[in-house]
């Protein structure tokens, strides 16, 4: 493992661990990294980190055939852990601002030879195998750091989920944070076929369900990194039982580049891009106008922005003003015409019942006189008979 760190071009990498305190993120720093981070400081297990809102840092200088890897480990040890986490994120926000601050500072420098890179490049959050989905604060941190750093979601201790379960609990994970809108690290395409294959198989086993073990357990004669159970032992290295390889893989073999690059490009820039229209608006300008100071490029842009969403939503509210009028004067000509339908109908109707009761009566009048008439022509025709006294 260190072979491979070793062997990549970086020689400084910077990893923030993030999670609520009993995720076993310590476990898994020392089996990344095959080293016992707070061995210095915490010689037992007695021994814990100590809780606290704040960024804790350790670095550990890894040394292999005279090549030197300067390892940053980030850590928030007591993140999630009070009864009020309102802005629990905002320590871990300011450390990436900080480091992104001291490289602007080291590039804006004459003398940029010596340029330490201590931003971090990913942050690997730890979810809690809880199979209901992910917490509210979950959500509220990734969304406040997906703008400045690649974000990695871990399923943590993925052991105490039984293989149905855990599928189940990453579609579930990965619905939810489509639906919130959250950006984790996006795994590049390439034009090389192993690599995409690599990258797919990723990509489908997002979140990384992950395993941490420093216990060496022996299993059918071969010794493992394992945790053991009544059941039998699950090894921190075997693919079917967690995605700790997947992981450990991407991080300092595939993609370690990948995730220095999207920082500088990205995430870096976007900072940097910030800081500098700040620097600008607030600043002033050679040529001054009038005495005034004038407005970055930068915030012009988005104060004409505002204006033009602005007017757009005034015209929009005129324009539904309007619609909504029109649409009432139509419903109520609708009416009026469908009143008068129906007085024309009903008068038409008078009209009718009144026509039928005449013609009725007129009916009934000829049918008398036809009676009457009928009775006298037979009275007629038997007088000349002679049958009549």
């Amino acid at each position: 493992l260190i072979r491979l760190i070793l062997t990549s071009c970086f020689s400084v990498f910077s990893v923030l661990f993030s999670g609520e305190s009993g995720l076993g993120k310590s476990t898994l720093i020392n089996s990344l990294f095959l080293t016992n981070l707070y061995s210095g400081e915490y010689p037992g297990p007695s021994h814990r980190i100590k809780k606290t809102v704040q960024v804790e840092q350790s670095k550990v200088l890894m040394k292999e055939g005279g090549v030197q890897l300067l390892l940053t480990i980030v850590d928030t040890p007591g993140f999630g852990d009070a009864v009020d986490n309102s802005n629990c994120w905002q320590p871990v926000i300011d450390h990436i601002d900080s480091k992104f601050e001291d490289y602007l500072n080291a590039e804006s420098r004459v003398n940029r030879r010596q340029m330490p890179d201590s931003r971090v490049l990913c942050c690997l959050y730890f979810i809690a195998p809880s199979g209901h989905g992910l917490k509210p604060l979950d959500i509220e941190f990734m969304k406040r750091l997906h703008e400045k750093v690649n974000i990695i979601p871990l399923i943590a201790k993925a052991d105490t989920l039984t293989p149905e379960e855990c599928q189940q609990f990453k579609k579930q994970i990965m619905r939810e944070i489509l639906e919130h809108k959250i950006k984790i690290y996006e795994f590049p395409e390439t034009d090389d076929e192993e690599e995409n294959k690599i990258v797919k198989k990723i990509k489908d086993r997002l979140p990384l369900a992950v395993v941490g073990s420093n216990t060496v357990i022996e299993v059918n004669g071969k010794k493992v990194r394992g945790r053991q159970y009544p059941w039998g032992v699950a090894e921190v290295e075997n693919g079917d039982h967690c995605d700790f390889t997947l992981l450990r893989n991407m991080l300092i073999r595939t993609h370690m580049q990948d995730l220095k690059d999207v920082t500088n490009n990205v995430h870096y820039e976007n900072y940097r891009s910030r800081k500098l229209a700040a620097v600008t608006c607030n600043g002033i300008d050679n040529n001054k106008t009038k005495g005034q100071l004038t407005k970055s490029p930068l915030a012009q842009m988005e104060e004409e922005r505002r204006e033009h969403v602005t007017k757009m939503k005034k015209m929009e509210m005129e324009m539904e003003q309007v619609f909504e009028m029109k649409v009432k004067e139509k419903i109520q000509k609708l009416k009026d015409s469908e009143a008068e339908l129906q007085r024309r109908h009903e008068q038409m109707k008078k009209n009718l019942e009144a026509q039928h009761k005449e013609l009725e009566e007129r009916r009934r009048q000829f049918e008398d006189e036809r009676s009457t008439w009928e009775t006298q022509q037979r009275i007629l025709e038997q007088q000349k008979k002679g049958k009549i006294f």
